[in-house]
C-alpha cells in the first residue's frame, strides 16, 4: 500500500478542484418541446445552452407603427418555418422603435408551430459553430438571435458572424436563421475619414477600401428592416392603446383626455424620443399616478 503525504494529497485536491471549475458545467440537453427559448451560458473554454422561460407576452397586434416591418419579418419567418428559402435579417435604426419586440411577438406567434429562439451575446459568437451543432439536428426551427449589436474594428466575433453569414466553415444549418438588431446599419462605427480613397470607375463613385469593409457584414444579411422614430400622432396612438391595455388588465378605466395628451408629448420632449417605448413608460407613470388617487 502507498502512502501519500497528506500535503501531497491536499495539493492533488487543490488541483483537482481547479480543472473542475475549468471544465463545462454538467447541464441537461434543452428540452425543446416544452422550452421555447434558451440563451448560450459561456463557462470557461466553451459554453452551454441555458433554458429561458418566456416572460414577454407581446403580440404582433400589439406593435404600433412599425406594420411594414411587421410584415417584411411576418413572411420572411413563415417562409422559414414552412422549409421555404427565407433571409437572414438585420433590424436597424432608432432605439426603443420595436426592433427586439418584433421578435418576441414573433416567437409568441409561432413558438406553437415549432420557432425556438437562442439569443447570443457578441463576445459568444466565437461559440458559433458549438451553438449550431448543439442544434442542427433537432426537429425545430431556430432564430438565433443577437440583440442590439455593434462591433469595433477588429474584434474576433465580427469575422466569426461574418463567416456564418457567408456561407463558410462556419455556416449556420438549414434549420437556423441569424436576426441581428442595433442601432447602426453597418454595425461598426462610421468616422469622417472612412469615404476618404473613393475613386471614379467608368464613370461610377465606388466606395473607399475602409467604406467596403465595414460595409461587407451587413450586405451579407439578406434584409434590411429600418426603423425610425414616431411622428408626434403615431405616438399618440401608441399611448392610447397602452392606456387601453392597463385600464382592460386592471379592471380600472384610465380615460383619455386633452391633459393626458399634453402629458404625453412634455414626456416625450422630456426623453427627445417619440416611439413605443416612449409611450409605454409613459403610460405606466400615467396609469400609476392616476389610479393611486
Amino acid at each position: 500500500m502507498i502512502n501519500i503525504k497528506p500535503e501531497v494529497v491536499a495539493q492533488l485536491e487543490r488541483v483537482l478542484g481547479s480543472v473542475e471549475m475549468l471544465l463545462p458545467r454538467a447541464t441537461k440537453p434543452v428540452d425543446w418541446t416544452t422550452c421555447h427559448a434558451a440563451n448560450w451560458r459561456r463557462h470557461s473554454f466553451s459554453g452551454y445552452l441555458e433554458p429561458v422561460k418566456v416572460t414577454d407576452t407581446t403580440r404582433l397586434d400589439e406593435l404600433l407603427g412599425v406594420d411594414e416591418q411587421k410584415k417584411i419579418m411576418v413572411n420572411n419567418t413563415r417562409q422559414f418555418l414552412q422549409g421555404l428559402p427565407a433571409n437572414n435579417a438585420l433590424l436597424w435604426g432608432s432605439r426603443g422603435t420595436g426592433k427586439s419586440s418584433i421578435v418576441k411577438a414573433l416567437l409568441n406567434e409561432y413558438g406553437d408551430q415549432g420557432l425556438r429562439v437562442i439569443q447570443v451575446e457578441k463576445e459568444d459568437l466565437i461559440y458559433i459553430s458549438e451553438i449550431f451543432a448543439a442544434i442542427e439536428d433537432q426537429p425545430y426551427r431556430y432564430i438565433m438571435l443577437c440583440d442590439d449589436l455593434t462591433f469595433e474594428t477588429g474584434e474576433l466575433s465580427y469575422k466569426m458572424l461574418k463567416s456564418a453569414l457567408d456561407g463558410s466553415v462556419y455556416s449556420a444549418p438549414e434549420n437556423v436563421l441569424i436576426y441581428v438588431t442595433s442601432n447602426r446599419r453597418y454595425l461598426l462605427p462610421e468616422y469622417d475619414g472612412d469615404h476618404l480613397g473613393g475613386k471614379y470607375v467608368k464613370g461610377e463613385l465606388q466606395q473607399s477600401e475602409i467604406q467596403e469593409e465595414k460595409s461587407s457584414l451587413s450586405d451579407r444579411f439578406g434584409l434590411w428592416v429600418p426603423f425610425h422614430v414616431f411622428s408626434q400622432d403615431r405616438y399618440l396612438e401608441a399611448v392610447k392603446l397602452c392606456l387601453e391595455r392597463w385600464s382592460k388588465q386592471l379592471q380600472r378605466e384610465v380615460p383619455w383626455s386633452k391633459d393626458v395628451e399634453q402629458a404625453a408629448i412634455k414626456w416625450s420632449h422630456d426623453k427627445s424620443k417619440r416611439c413605443g417605448r416612449t409611450a409605454f413608460q409613459f403610460s405606466k407613470n400615467w396609469v400609476g399616478k392616476y389610479l393611486v388617487k
